[in-house]
């Protein structure tokens, strides 16, 4: 179709354009038949208030009555026709013979046309050719005090006449089909533009073709997507957002979608009321504060449920004007992402500490080694029983307290990276933990994460940095304390704390790039523990757990 590569303002512009011609073609059909018909209905009452006039009339009654009415009627007929602008009054007797005629040559003739109606008393329209040509006319009977008719009086207009009077009023009828074409085209023209600025200049084929495309690209991808319209409703999300922030699939339904399919919403003019509120929304509060501001946001941490997003957000703004729309955002779901990170920076703080054990236990065999060799065997045996003395004091103190030997190694190895880091590592427990209670990967998670990030904040700190871990079992909870005597922290909102690149640490250190304290919110969350954070000397962290029932060893 020559066509298709017109844009929907063209397309509308040609059909509106056409619509209007055919428009208007038709009401000026409409108004010229019109105004003939007004016209020849005026010229037949007009005619007919002449002829009715000089049927009434006593001079004429008279006239018809002596033995020349010709001699009286015809000067009188002529002066009404000059004046009433008549082409032709003839006045007759019952049988029709002229008594009048604008030319003289007729009278004493047969009157041409129809004369029955008014011979039997009734007055008579009828357009017919006569001397003169085609006419309107009417016939009126001339009838005495008894009702007995006289004569006959018929006036008339010839049908060109008519015409002429009809042709006067095609300019009016042209002017206003000029007017309705005029204002139809720009009416046409101003939509026209309107729609190109909005469709970007694209005709249908090319907007259905794009649709698909983005249907296709909502549904495979495997990010969540939001747009978010400046009232705060959600206008569109598809479903891999509903997954990741636990809502309602999308449906089918005049407001949605198959749930194969991206969720839209109804439009009416910028929010629909159909699109569902932000805050009706069961969302964490950080998300729905970032959603509801609009702000501009790359990569940040969101903890929602056990899950831990990442959320980018721009703004999405009009074409043209840049105005701004609404905001654009993408839901990532790093959760076992972070996890096996948090699995490997205890794996890899585990590995520190046996390395650096190693490197010291290496060190004091050499020593213990040299005290022999110099015959100073008594000195090597204090030396040797002072350092392992040490290390089981350590280790035992948590191991017979938590019964958790992968917590115990943990503790174990963060004390010796502590040590290697400069800082002085206290720790302290009270009550049992009983076996199974808690999922062992978690705590690890929970405990190494804030350990870390108080060795973090206590390295930087002038004079004694030490970092105090705190254990409590009691009343069926787990109470995991760390507090440190560094700079504090910046606010003790976590949501804040938890946003990617809000913390000091550097890339390279454990849980580092800004993942440590969501990683910590994220494993408090799956214990299902509620986690605090306060300024008091130094930042302090605290992590209730409640004590489940057994769990299976996931192996």
């Amino acid at each position: 179709m020559f066509w298709r590569g017109w844009s929907i303002a063209t397309r509308l512009f040609t059909a509106n354009l056409l619509f209007v011609l055919l428009l208007t073609a038709g009401v000026a059909a409409v108004m010229v038949n019109d105004a003939g018909s007004r016209t020849y209905e005026q010229t037949r009452q007009r005619m007919l208030s002449v002829a009715t006039a000089l049927a009434d009339s006593p001079m004429v009654l008279s006239a018809a009555g002596s033995a020349n009415p010709s001699a009286v009627l015809q000067p009188y007929a002529q002066s009404v026709m000059r004046d009433a602008r008549v082409d032709f009054i003839t006045i007759m007797d019952p049988r029709g013979i002229r008594w009048t005629h604008p030319n003289p040559a007729e009278i004493g003739k047969a009157y041409v046309g129809s004369i029955a109606q008014a011979q039997a008393g009734h007055t008579y329209f009828e357009t017919t050719a006569g001397t003169l040509g085609p006419s309107v006319r009417v016939i009126v009977p001339i009838k005495d005090q008894a009702g007995t008719v006289e004569g006959m009086v018929a006036a008339g207009v010839t049908v060109s006449n008519v015409q002429v009077l009809v042709a006067a009023r095609l300019p009016d009828v042209l002017g206003l089909a000029a007017a309705l074409l005029v204002a139809g085209s720009l009416a046409a023209w101003l939509l026209g533009r309107y729609l190109k600025r909005v469709t970007l200049g694209w005709g249908p084929e090319q907007l259905a073709q794009l649709f698909a495309y983005y249907e296709s690209v909502l549904h495979s991808v495997r990010e969540g997507l939001v747009l978010v319209d400046t009232r705060g409703s959600m206008v569109l999300y598809n479903d891999h957002a509903a997954l990741l922030l636990g809502m309602d699939a999308p449906a089918g339904g005049p407001a949605g979608q198959s749930a194969h399919g991206p969720r839209r919403r109804e439009a009416r003019g910028l929010a629909s009321p159909a699109a569902p509120q932000l805050d009706s929304l069961t969302l964490p509060d950080s998300l729905r504060e970032l959603l509801r501001s609009g702000r501009t946001a790359t990569d940040e941490v969101h903890l929602a449920g056990d899950r831990l997003l990442v959320v980018s957000q721009r703004p999405a703004v009009a074409p043209g004007n840049n105005a701004r729309a609404g905001t654009v955002a993408t839901l990532r779901d790093h959760t076992e992402l972070t996890t096996l990170a948090g699995s490997l920076s205890s794996t890899q703080t585990l590995v520190e500490a046996l390395r650096s054990q190693t490197h010291e236990h290496a060190n004091r065999l050499h020593a213990i080694i040299s005290l022999i060799e110099l015959d100073r065997a008594r000195e090597a045996l204090d030396f040797a029983t002072a350092d392992l003395s040490d290390t089981v004091r350590l280790g035992g103190e948590f191991v017979g307290t938590l019964d958790e030997p992968f917590l115990a190694a943990l503790l174990v190895g963060k004390a010796a990276q502590a040590d290697e880091r400069g800082v002085r590592l206290e720790l302290s427990g009270s009550g049992t933990l009983p076996p199974g209670r808690l999922d062992a990967r978690e705590l690890v998670t929970l405990l190494g994460n804030l350990v870390d990030n108080a060795i973090d904040a206590a390295a930087g700190h002038d004079g004694d940095p030490t970092v105090w871990a705190d254990l409590l079992v009691a009343d069926g909870a787990l109470t995991l304390t760390v507090a440190d005597n560094g700079p504090g922290l910046p606010t003790t909102d976590l949501d804040v704390l938890g946003r990617i690149g809000t913390t000091e640490k550097a890339s390279g250190a454990p849980g580092g790039r800004g993942y440590g304290i969501a990683l910590i919110r994220r494993a408090t969350a799956a214990l299902g523990g509620t986690l605090t954070a306060e300024n008091d000397g130094g930042a302090v962290m605290t992590a209730v757990v409640p004590l489940a029932t057994a769990v299976q060893d996931p192996a």
